[in-house]
């Protein structure tokens, strides 16, 4: 039985705050677990991760500043002057979904 565009998202929304994985979730509610997860990622498609913002030239001070990700033991320190490509590379290498 299809479901109408609705219903799947309260489906959605409810299962974004469950906190389960898509396929636990489904199981959990009767749904079928490869057509959930299918809805899951169809959301995905349609999300932009990154937005478009102003190139501003820093003043000296910020130049040296960076930015600490911490997870664990590991930290990561990244230039605030990093570029785009460099911060999407990094980010993927983080295992980031972009």
């Amino acid at each position: 039985m299809p479901y109408s565009e609705e219903e799947k998202k309260m489906w959605l929304d409810d299962w974004k705050q469950s906190g389960k994985s898509a396929w636990a979730y489904a199981k959990a509610n009767g749904l079928n677990t490869q057509t959930f997860v299918k809805w899951t990622k169809a959301g995905k498609e349609n999300q932009n991760c990154f937005v478009e913002v102003q190139t501003q030239i820093l003043p000296p001070y910020y130049q040296n500043q960076k930015i600490l990700i911490e997870k664990g033991e590991v930290k990561i320190h990244i230039p605030v002057t990093i570029g785009r490509n460099e911060l999407r590379a990094v980010m993927e290498g983080l295992g980031a979904t972009l």
